[in-house]
């Protein structure tokens, strides 16, 4: 019986109502890329231009050289681990960080047809992430903290190197050593958290997963973005790329970016317009009171026609009455 219940609540027709039977509750008003969008991105334009701040910013702290941190021979015991690649490649970073939410939201676009709800689930998405890095980076350079691979980075032949104070002098390739000072905060779990969380929570919202209606299915399509950036935080420390607590760090930091980022466009998950942006329910009531503005100028604008038709009929029944007047007063 439960079984059933899940699977029929997991149809097509279920998610149509996910997807487009919210907006008819709230008096539905289309807001398409053709109608609006030309306003939407005027009206945003300085939130393009930091985010484009944001790209270059971003650039300059990842070619930048990272902060030599003194690593003496005492630590070298917990910097041993084996030198691996990456389970989850750099490059598809940013398609199931970006691309893929990018992706989720131009199907909710078509299916609703508001431009409000694509272009500020994408501009929140990108500042999300691109705030993450920023701050990723910032903090990488900053500390220098040592990978759990440096020793091999550092001394690739196995031949350890020390000056007088016991610092390392290292012999392996200069970009294996400067990537090994950029172990804190993890950059593949910041990235996938706030990718991914603000999916997570764009996803809540549009399912009213919270609505007290005891559907706990829900909970599971709200989970699995954040089971997915959890599995690629635990491939950081399975690699030897990072600390455990490199990826708690960089997992926290990406969630409490992309709730931030998430809060400046949209209602909490939990609210009853938790479905929809502000800017559709700020255009919906602007839209309605230039309605009922325009209602009350007809209204207005009838008055003296109605007085007009009144006073023609009053003359034209005094004029009827004419003759009777005279006949009572003796002129007739």
């Amino acid at each position: 019986m439960a079984w059933g219940n899940m699977m029929s609540y997991f149809s097509l027709p279920n998610f149509r109502a996910i997807f487009q039977g919210r907006v008819r509750q709230a008096g539905m008003q289309t807001h398409t890329i053709k109608s609006h969008g030309a306003k939407i991105a005027r009206d945003h334009l300085h939130d393009w231009l930091i985010l484009l701040l944001l790209v270059v910013i971003e650039v300059i702290l990842f070619v930048m050289h990272p902060f030599y941190r003194f690593v003496g021979k005492d630590m070298m015991t917990d910097l041993k681990y084996p030198l691996k690649g990456n389970t989850v490649p750099v490059w598809t970073v940013p398609l199931y960080a970006v691309l893929l939410p990018v992706a989720v939201f131009l199907l909710v676009y078509i299916r609703r047809k508001d431009v409000y709800d694509l272009h500020h689930s994408i501009l929140g998405l990108l500042f999300s992430v691109l705030i993450t890095a920023v701050i990723t980076d910032a903090i990488k350079n900053a500390l220098g903290w040592p990978r759990p691979d440096f020793f091999w980075r550092c001394f690739p032949d196995g031949k350890e190197l020390f000056d007088r104070w016991g610092n390392v002098i290292c012999h392996g390739k200069g970009s294996d050593v400067k990537e090994g000072h950029k172990s804190f905060p993890s950059g593949h779990t910041s990235w996938s958290f706030a990718g991914l969380g603000f999916l997570s929570l764009y996803l809540s919202g549009k399912i009213k997963a919270f609505d007290r209606k005891g559907h706990v299915a829900k909970l599971c399509i709200v989970f699995l973005p954040l089971l997915a950036a959890s599995l690629v935080a635990i491939s950081r420390v399975d690699d030897y790329w990072h600390h455990w607590q490199d990826v708690f760090a960089g997992g926290l930091l990406g969630l409490i970016v992309a709730a931030f980022c998430y809060s400046q466009f949209f209602p909490p998950p939990y609210n009853d317009d938790g479905w929809g942006p502000y800017a559709y329910f700020q255009a919906l009531e602007e839209s309605r009171a230039d309605t009922n503005a325009g209602q009350s100028m007809n209204a207005l604008n009838s008055q003296p026609m109605n007085a007009l038709v009144v006073s023609q009929q009053g003359r034209q029944n005094g004029d009827d009455l004419a003759p009777l007047e005279e006949l009572e007063s003796g002129r007739m």
